[in-house]
């Protein structure tokens, strides 16, 4: 069996060679390097070799190329994590389509709306996502084909079905012969300003940051077994917990429900996983859970945190509790996956660490202009993984993409020794006392309290319309919220930041709302304020 030698920090960069296909470089060449009997994929008690997944997929990209699916048309990926997520991606990519990954959590207006924006005429959905896609689906203009996995197909094509009526040696099942320029995906924004946009890639994107962040940065082995608390709709997730174990020959767990601290318990019991890609809402719950003390998570070598600002104090409890390194990064749909990364043995507490080798970042002024160190401004990055554009928005294009560079709505700071500090969006930053404020501070001197669970802060109008912070705070087990208690808090927070950042109003609750992604949906709570 070959190992899959990490290439050091200064080595070239990657170049691809002209005929290229995302799912030879990730699937095909650990059959060719002797991987074929290996767990490739793990789901409950059932495992599937890397040569299982081979053959299915074959039969699988067969079935699409009759369902008439040509070179860079988009197939609409609907599915929980599972063994037909993975099959369906690669076969996508090998028959020369185009994948786009949604939410199978979704209701039918979100459904409708990717129908039309993909103009996908295939669909590859579950029986448990019929209810919502199904109507949706059948309306559609261009919809022609939805494959279904599960016991009732609502009268759609039944997956297994148009999988065993393939033969894998059929010229249907050939690796289209795409290269490294050819688009392969979108990846969708959050939404966080409007509808979710479709960035477009090529198959070099995703096999650029592989190469580096990956295997310089994050250091995947062929020996890992990888867990991930998002799922694999979510490009952060694809990266983490399929391309990336797939690159080296690893193994990769999935499971199809919802991740919750106990679910992320008993699969690390099950599975003993040594690289664990997480999200500081997680990290937090499985801190706070009743399960933590007891919890065996010593098989855990990597944790990676992304999607949401990591407070330091949830990196040093989790530090201490498991003796594991967080390394915090930051990545975008435009950027395919993470650009700036902390890296194991250096870790910067409250920084997101340094440039992913391969990557170029900058931090400049409203006008394109690069900013001192130590100074806030939007960050410009450029590598070889930029998305070519947001489909069917040239304004927002041009706005985000130059060329090379890509142009962020998010603030940052860079210290003297390289090291990359997130403000918070620019439409998140808070004008007290007309100073900006960036919120993630307000949050991290307020989680440093033993009190406080979780935090969100955002901006309130005073009775003399003067925007001041607001916090909605969910309490620690067995603490009850007071003025008493937000007296103590915002006394708390004067005493770690300047007077005029404390919160001025406190409310309690039960939980905070997530986004898909997982992340604190600032921007329902908001709404809730301004409504």
């Amino acid at each position: 069996m070959s190992t899959v030698p990490a290439p050091t920090l200064d080595a070239p960069l990657p170049a691809f060679p002209a005929r290229f296909n995302l799912c030879e470089y990730f699937l095909d060449r650990n059959l060719a390097e002797g991987r074929g009997s290996k767990a490739a994929l793990i789901v409950g008690r059932e495992r599937r070799t890397y040569a299982e997944l081979a053959t299915r997929v074959k039969k699988l990209a067969a079935a699409l190329r009759r369902a008439n699916l040509r070179p860079e048309e988009r197939v609409l990926i609907v599915l929980p994590d599972g063994f037909e997520f993975a099959e369906t991606w690669f076969a996508v990519l090998r028959a020369g389509g185009v994948f786009a990954m949604v939410n199978p959590l979704l209701k039918r207006e979100d459904f409708a709306y990717y129908l039309a924006y993909t103009k996908a005429r295939i669909v590859v959905t579950a029986s448990d996502v019929l209810p919502e896609l199904g109507s949706a689906a059948r309306e559609s203009r261009l919809c022609e084909t939805v494959l279904v996995v599960g016991p009732d197909a609502g009268g759609f094509t039944p997956y297994e079905d148009a999988v065993n009526a393939e033969d894998e040696r059929s010229t249907l099942a050939e690796l289209e012969p795409t290269g490294p320029d050819d688009l392969a995906g979108w990846l969708f924004t959050s939404g966080s300003t409007g509808k979710p946009k479709g960035c477009v890639h090529a198959h070099s994107d995703f096999a650029f940051n592989t190469e580096t962040y990956a295997l310089r940065v994050a250091g995947y082995r062929e020996s890992d077994v990888c867990l991930s608390v998002p799922k694999l709709f979510f490009g952060y997730a694809t990266g983490t917990n399929l391309m990336f174990p797939f690159r080296v020959g690893a193994s990769v767990v999935l499971f199809a429900g919802r991740a919750t601290a106990d679910e992320l318990f008993d699969q690390i019991a099950a599975h003993r996983p040594t690289f664990l890609t997480s999200v500081p809402t997680m990290i937090n719950n499985m801190l706070r859970s009743p399960r933590v003390a007891d919890a065996d998570l010593s098989s855990l070598r990597v944790c990676l945190s992304a999607g949401e600002a990591l407070p330091a104090q949830l990196y040093q409890e989790w530090k201490t509790r498991t003796g594991v390194e967080i390394l915090d990064g930051i990545g975008s749909a435009e950027m395919f996956h993470i650009y700036i990364s902390n890296r194991p043995g250096d870790v910067k507490l409250g920084s997101l660490g340094k440039i992913v080798p391969g990557y170029e970042a900058r931090i400049v002024d409203a006008e394109g202009r690069e900013v001192a160190d130590g100074e806030p401004g939007r960050l410009r990055v450029r590598g070889g993984s930029t998305a070519l554009c947001y489909w069917a928005d040239k304004a927002k294009s041009r706005e985000t993409f130059q060329g090379e560079w890509c142009t962020s709505a998010d603030i940052f700071k860079r210290d003297a020794e390289g090291y990359f500090y997130y403000e918070g969006r620019d439409d998140d930053l808070l004008k007290v006392s007309g100073i900006f404020v960036s919120p993630l501070e307000i949050e991290n001197a307020l989680l440093a309290h033993p009190a406080i669970a979780e935090v969100c802060v955002v901006g309130r109008e005073d009775e003399e319309r003067l925007v001041k912070p607001f916090a909605f705070v969910v309490l620690k087990e067995g603490v009850t919220g007071s003025d008493a208690l937000a007296a103590e808090l915002k006394a708390f927070v004067k005493t770690k930041l300047a007077p005029y950042k404390y919160p001025r109003w406190f409310e309690w609750r039960a939980s905070l709302p997530k986004n898909d992604r997982g992340k604190v949906s600032r921007k329902e709570l908001k709404a809730e304020l301004a409504g």
